[in-house]
């Protein structure tokens, strides 16, 4: 294998190759990158057996051929280097690396590419969905799955088609998002649990523009946009029934500013217990108190303005449950609705949209 390409190029697919690699054992196949030059078009694949990373670049090949190359050093070699043309060669189970600006030289020991895993193929149609809706739906609902691993069936976000919608869910025990979109004239697929690594995957590399392509079966889930190719393993598990955690009827509405709120719970986590970070919103007409203590180092309390004309009520909330909704949230204003002190409360944007947080409140 011999070929040459433009060092930007390459870097911008190796980056994303090793943020798949889980592994940097230098003996494991695991830790390498497959590179396949052929037909004027470079290959290039990266795995950790459950996420699975495949694209293709323009290169000029001299000879074709595969290889394997150790992901960490080369990431690093090419990033070291200068803009301009690389040129690569593979024999005798090393990789050559040379550059045209500084003239350096580099050379990493190769595994044999015969013993790079399989990637499996979908048998499954694809169904279309605007990346910028589908990259919503992660950000409103990643962030609430549990890090429990003796819970592993909430260790990713629930994805299901019903009627028309498609549905994400995520939820840790004391909070739940849901988000959902547009499912008409989409295929219908199983419901499904997918690992965070990939959905983050999705929001950082993907654009705004355009659609992204999507098969699932029961076991993996296959994305496909730009010139890339991705494969998931799905968790296993029953995912509990989210419904009856929703709030079918919620007396108590105010609404604040996203802003000042998000300030407020900034300074006052200040002040948070360390174990708890528990932190008291007091609502009475048309104010908002939030507060919180530490123990005997001191206390921390901020007033702003909300629209709320109930009875005087104190919650409390793990103040980061608070925190994370009403940061993915994007409009200026946001609704709270709740019943009592014990009750779940329901987070909204204003004007109300196709998603919403659950959170359940901490004992005062």
């Amino acid at each position: 294998m011999k070929f040459i390409c433009e060092r930007n190029i390459l870097l911008k697919e190796i980056s994303m190759a090793q943020e798949i690699i889980a592994s940097k054992n230098v003996i494991s196949i695991l830790s390498n990158i497959y590179l396949e030059a052929e037909n004027d078009s470079l290959t290039i694949k990266a795995t950790d057996l459950k996420v699975n990373f495949e694209t293709k670049l323009p290169v000029t090949v001299l000879e074709p051929g595969p290889a394997t190359v150790f992901g960490d050093k080369f990431f690093s070699i090419i990033g070291s280097v200068p803009e301009g043309e690389m040129e690569f060669e593979y024999n005798d189970n090393k990789v050559k690396i040379k550059t045209s600006v500084k003239k350096a030289n580099f050379q990493l020991k190769s595994i044999a590419s015969d013993k790079y895993p399989e990637f499996p193929v979908s048998n499954s149609e694809y169904f279309e969905i605007p990346v910028k809706e589908f990259k919503e739906m992660i950000n409103q609902t990643v962030f609430a799955i549990s890090d429990d691993e003796t819970r592993y069936f909430m260790n990713g976000v629930f994805m299901e088609k019903t009627d028309d919608k498609i549905i994400m869910v995520a939820t840790d025990g004391r909070r739940l998002a849901y988000a959902e979109k547009d499912g008409g004239g989409i295929n219908n697929f199983p419901a499904v649990i997918i690992p965070p690594k990939i959905l983050n995957i999705i929001v950082k590399r993907s654009g705004d523009e355009g659609n992204i392509q999507l098969s699932i079966t029961d076991k993996i889930m296959y994305v496909r946009f730009g010139t890339y190719n991705f494969s998931s393993v799905l968790l296993e598990g029953q995912f509990p029934n989210y419904r009856k955690v929703i709030p079918e009827e919620q007396i108590n509405t105010l609404s604040v500013n996203r802003i000042e709120m998000l300030d407020a719970l900034r300074r006052v986590s200040l002040l948070v217990e360390q174990k708890s970070h528990r932190v008291y919103i007091g609502l009475k007409s048309g104010t908002m108190e939030v507060y919180s203590e530490e123990g005997e180092i001191g206390e921390a309390k901020e007033e702003i303005p909300c629209k709320y004309d109930g009875e005087e009520i104190a919650l409390a909330f793990n103040y980061r449950y608070i925190e994370e909704p009403f940061k993915v949230i994007s409009s200026d204003e946001i609704c709270i609705r709740f019943t009592g002190q014990s009750k779940a409360i329901t987070i909204t944007p204003v004007p109300k949209t196709d998603f919403f947080h659950i959170i359940m409140p901490m004992q005062s």
